[in-house]
């Protein structure tokens, strides 16, 4: 679908009746100049903010209503696929991101050099326990296992050329490591200080225990960034290191037993079978997955690269090439 509009802003919701039409002044004042529309998605609200947004008459506005709650990170999937714009900016929708900060951010990938554009919250209005501390916690694994350095991860002001972000694949709960799926697509990502503001109205949604979900998450991320494209040297290498460890065990043992120890109903004996049968298992998924990563290229005529431009010296040679000067004509005398 050809982009109809220079950029679409995103914006997922669940139950934030009273931020909903603060919000969307904010968005309007912050835009002018640009040719914009605003796509609100409602995750399974409660509290009467689909009733409010359908009964919003504003051309510039897109209500999607989700049949039950997905999800934020399926809710900003439907966003994102719905979404229109050459551009497309994401922003919670408590009031605590400022939109006033996407023009600069969009500018920066109007550009070129930038294909993503990452808000850092230098100054988040959060509780210390219940918010900073564990996105400090996140961050850090992120940062040390994923690859991807970055400072602040959670803020969900973001700014994407539209091919990106429709390519990203935001299932499960995998909004929290965007950055990390769109360095997978060969993205190139920057990261610039937002303003950040308390909420007002309406309940958080996040606490504590999104830590451990960050965690177990991560470890799909680490394989998807490191091993998506050779599933192989993942499992071969853990299962050939096992396979050898019990392989030397019962060299061991048999050694033993050729002198004549009894070494039946040792836990060592125990220990090298299990090692052995343990590291073919890992070879043998290692080839299923091998497999499975080839049919889902394959099936799909998708490649395991990504493009970013070709260029030929002879297309720059061919406008350069001055015209040929016309032939002098002969007039009569």
């Amino acid at each position: 679908m050809l982009p109809t509009v220079q950029l679409s802003v995103v914006v997922t919701i669940l139950n934030e009746l009273e931020n909903i039409q603060p919000l969307i002044d904010r968005i309007h004042a912050a835009l002018p100049g640009i040719d914009y529309e605003i796509v609100y998605v409602d995750d399974g609200s409660t509290d009467g903010s689909v009733a409010l947004l359908k009964s919003i008459r504003d051309p510039r506005l897109v209500v999607v209503e989700l049949r039950k709650n997905y999800g934020q990170s399926l809710a900003l999937m439907a966003g994102i696929d719905v979404a229109r714009g050459a551009y497309i900016a994401t922003l919670d929708g408590d009031l605590q991101n400022d939109p006033s900060d996407i023009p600069a951010m969009l500018r920066l990938v109007e550009d070129g050099e930038w294909d993503l554009v990452v808000g850092e919250r230098v100054n988040r209005q959060d509780g210390r326990v219940t918010r900073k501390l564990p996105s400090q916690v996140a961050n850090w694994i992120i940062r040390h296992l994923s690859g991807v350095h970055l400072r602040d991860y959670g803020c969900a002001l973001k700014v994407f050329r539209a091919d990106i972000a429709k390519d990203l694949g935001i299932y499960g709960e995998l909004h929290r490591f965007i950055s990390v799926l769109a360095s997978l697509e060969g993205a190139r990502i920057t990261q610039v200080p937002v303003k950040h503001h308390a909420r007002q109205f309406g309940q958080s949604k996040y606490g504590l225990g999104r830590t451990f979900k960050v965690v177990s998450d991560l470890l799909l991320m680490v394989f998807l960034k490191r091993y998506l494209q050779k599933p192989m040297h993942l499992f071969a290498q853990a299962g050939l290191a096992l396979f050898a460890l019990g392989a030397l065990i019962n060299v061991y043992l048999l050694v033993l037993k050729i002198m004549g120890q009894d070494i039946w109903g040792k836990p060592l004996l125990i220990l090298g079978a299990m090692l052995v049968l343990a590291g073919i298992q890992l070879v043998t998924v290692g080839i299923m997955v091998e497999v499975l990563m080839r049919t889902y290229y394959e099936s799909q005529n998708k490649r395991p690269y990504k493009i970013r431009e070709i260029k030929r010296l002879e297309d720059d040679e061919a406008v350069a090439q001055p015209l040929a000067p016309e032939p002098l004509r002969r007039t009569a005398d």
